[in-house]
């Protein structure tokens, strides 16, 4: 694989710069996180990443423990699904509501971070990253009002602002424009196909047979900013 093509599998992390232990962000986007983050603070917004960088061993995991049932799936409505009744295809479908493909997700490139205000959170609750949390009676919204009217500013958007029949609505994910229209546009299915086919992931055939398809609704079916 060239370099290009491990970065946007996820098989490098060369192009990261970690601001903690498990946090990591692209180098070439640091300066423009440090001024939204001012920006933000200066808004009230005590602006935190929940999720930058994710590797494709950390996405694999994440799909395998879901497609195995380890770790629940949940609908929109974020209730959890018994996975038991689902056939493998009903199972890819619904995981990839919310959870992206290994080698698919737009965290290998490190320009797209789930983000959150701190100081919005109340004491003592834990962080869900779920859609109730952002809408109009969650504690994030004052925050995701802001981001919408400003995070274009700083050179971010808002790749999953409202559901397109892929990929569920994330008004916490934040994407580097100046990065991320790059990598999108090397991307492609053969490159994924091929990531695929080298590993070990659940629900592997089915997922080979649907991915003219799957690439369709769920990978390239995003805002263009």
């Amino acid at each position: 694989m060239s370099e290009l093509e491990l970065i946007l599998t996820g098989k490098t992390e060369r192009h990261i710069h970690w601001l903690t232990q498990n946090v990591g962000i692209h180098h070439e986007m640091l300066s423009a996180f440090e001024q939204l983050t001012l920006a933000a603070k200066a808004a009230g917004f005590e602006l935190c990443i929940a999720s930058g960088f994710r590797s494709f061993d950390r996405q694999l995991a994440i799909w395998n423990n879901k497609f195995s049932g380890i770790t629940a799936i949940k609908d929109k409505a974020n209730q959890t699904l018994a996975i038991e009744k689902l056939s493998e295809r009903e199972k890819i479908h619904a995981i990839m509501l919310f959870s992206a493909l290994p080698g698919a997700s737009r965290h290998h490139w490190g320009c797209d971070i789930d983000v959150y205000a701190k100081n919005l959170l109340p004491q003592d609750q834990a962080l869900a990253l779920e859609p109730w949390e952002y809408q109009s009676s969650g504690y994030f919204y004052p925050l995701s009002v802001w981001l919408q009217e400003h995070a274009k500013s700083f050179g971010f958007f808002l790749p999953y602002d409202k559901f397109r029949g892929g990929v569920a609505q994330e008004p916490w994910h934040l994407s580097y424009l100046p990065l991320s229209k790059e990598y999108k546009k090397f991307y492609s299915e053969k490159l994924l196909a091929e990531t695929l086919l080298s590993t070990d992931i659940q629900g592997k055939n089915e997922l080979l047979h649907l991915l003219p398809e799957l690439y369709q609704r769920y990978i390239i079916n995003t805002a263009e900013a």
